[in-house]
């Protein structure tokens, strides 16, 4: 690496970025989360308030933090739909100092979510042993000294200084393909970093607002719009999904189950943070209906586990694993049906929007 900038130090103002964590979300959610806490938001409140069923066929990537979006490129938007929070997906504009655009987003005090290969880093359990796709936060650079800071809330949790040489590394992986890690390598990381932008105002949550984002959310799932002819949406989405799933590896295609893990991840983790919030609010606010919803939500976020885990046992056999995926995807099916109709009843029980 070359470049003319003077090595300084480059960091955010204040306390490092706190750890926000959930047991079924992925980083993608984790680092979003950090960057919400960090300009004073709820992380479960605007993450948790969207929920949707959308697949796209030829478009997932082995990547941990692959979630589908209808706002192209934007997964700020895409986990946040109802809330002012965007993104966008950067590379270096001169490969002679790939630092400059880290350096410019600390230097205006914005986080940076860093796209790394786990490989390449000290304090992941897969240094030197397994590549996969992942993200870090980046909140200083001391280029004087050789170090990154990054913060990861994805256990075992760390918060401190890495050799830039291995961030480097990390941040300019090939991720090549890697038996131990079938899902999440073979995915060039390419220098990849996500500018976030925290927008606002930020609505509080109230009954009437969740009324009216509940709406808008059921409204998809009934009529299933997927913004593109080979998309797939809402409850007939998900239907006509499963069904292929099952019928595809039937006939032993390997690649109908390629994807179902990173894909199913996205889903379980939206749908887990979506229950979250219900119950959180429907006992704050004293609504049984609207903490039944949750729990309903939630259910679906647990039937995805069954699902993912026998199409990434199935991978070598898809024809061998296509009972297995025949049963867990009927119970998948069942608890959105009964999560979309616990969602609606709990509508009832809400003012309507003005």
């Amino acid at each position: 690496m070359t470049t003319d900038h003077p090595p300084r130090v480059h960091h955010i103002t204040g306390a490092p970025p706190e750890f926000w964590y959930r047991d079924l979300a992925s980083c993608l959610q984790a680092t979003f989360g950090s960057v919400l806490l960090r300009a004073g938001h709820d992380p479960l409140e605007v993450l948790g308030t969207a929920w949707q069923f959308l697949y796209r066929p030829g478009e997932v990537r082995s990547e941990e933090f692959y979630f589908p979006t209808r706002y192209e490129g934007d997964l700020g938007r895409g986990i946040a739909p109802h809330h002012p929070l965007t993104s966008a997906w950067r590379t270096p504009d001169d490969p002679a100092d790939p630092l400059a655009g880290l350096r410019a987003a600390l230097d205006a005090d914005r986080l940076v979510i860093a796209a790394v290969d786990n490989h390449h880093l000290p304090f992941r359990p897969a240094y030197r042993d397994v590549h996969a796709a992942h993200l870090v936060t980046v909140f200083g650079l001391d280029e004087h000294r050789g170090l990154v800071h990054v913060a990861d809330a994805t256990p075992p949790a760390f918060r401190g200084a890495v050799p830039l040489e291995a961030f480097l590394a990390a941040w300019d992986s090939a991720n090549p393909s890697d038996v131990q890690d079938a899902f999440f390598s073979d995915s060039r990381i390419g220098r990849r970093w996500l500018d976030v932008r925290v927008g606002g105002p930020y609505p509080d949550t109230t009954p009437a607002r969740l009324a009216a984002v509940l709406r808008a959310d059921a409204e998809l799932f009934t009529t299933g719009k997927a913004d593109g002819p080979d998309g797939a949406a809402g409850l007939a989405g998900l239907a006509r999904f499963t069904e292929e799933l099952v019928d595809r590896s039937r006939a032993g295609d390997p690649a109908a189950i390629r994807d179902l893990y990173p894909f199913g991840w996205g889903m379980q983790a939206q749908a887990s943070l979506h229950g979250e919030l219900l119950r959180r609010l429907g006992a704050a606010w004293r609504l049984p209906v609207l903490a039944g919803a949750g729990r309903a939500v939630e259910a679906v976020a647990h039937a995805w586990t069954g699902v993912r885990m026998t199409g990434a046992h199935g991978r070598d056999d898809p024809a061998a694993a296509a009972g297995g995926l025949a049963r867990h995807t009927a119970v998948l099916r069942r608890r959105y049906a009964e999560a979309v109709e616990a969602v609606h009843e709990a509508l009832d029980a809400l003012p309507v929007p003005a």
